[in-house]
């Protein structure tokens, strides 16, 4: 894994997650650049920069996901699906793919696994787990041309790294 991986996923993460806004529809509540008042009580949102919410994003997400121990594809796919659902729900969506024990934590058997199997086959398969869950929200009725339109176009940069 390189820096330049981490700058392409963040950068298509960041270019689906907007500035401020506060949708009722949003669980979320109050958010801005994908940080939302509900994970993040304590921060005040509006006056977020992009410098704190990429510090935010590689401290909480890329890291405790060990995304620089997966192979680039996933790397970028668990990211934002974290970012998008919530890290410990990306990562059991990954267990459950790769068929190792389903924890919610990222540690060496799943990240033997991410590097033994076909990227290619657990990219499709993990791609396709992610929207499965994604119909299943309610939210579905009010984001899903946004979500599926999300996941489609991060498939395609994914595909650049396989």
């Amino acid at each position: 894994m390189t820096e330049f991986v981490w700058e392409t996923a963040i950068k298509t993460t960041l270019g689906f997650e907007g500035g401020y806004v506060n949708d009722p529809n949003d669980a979320g509540g109050e958010t801005k650049y994908g940080i939302s008042k509900r994970a993040y009580p304590n921060v005040d949102i509006k006056s977020l920069t992009l410098e704190d919410v990429k510090k935010i994003y590689h401290r909480d997400y890329w890291e405790r996901c060990k995304c620089q121990f997966l192979p680039d594809a996933l790397s970028i796919a668990v990211f934002d699906f974290a970012v998008n659902s919530g890290v410990k729900r990306a990562i059991i969506k990954l267990q459950e793919v790769l068929g190792v024990s389903v924890d919610g934590i990222i540690g060496n058997e799943t990240i033997g696994a991410c590097n033994r199997l076909p990227t290619k086959k657990v990219l499709d398969d993990y791609t396709e787990k992610r929207m499965r869950f994604l119909w299943s929200l309610k939210g579905w009725k009010y984001y899903g041309n946004g979500w599926g339109a999300r996941v489609k176009y991060l498939r395609q940069i994914c595909e650049q790294y396989l």
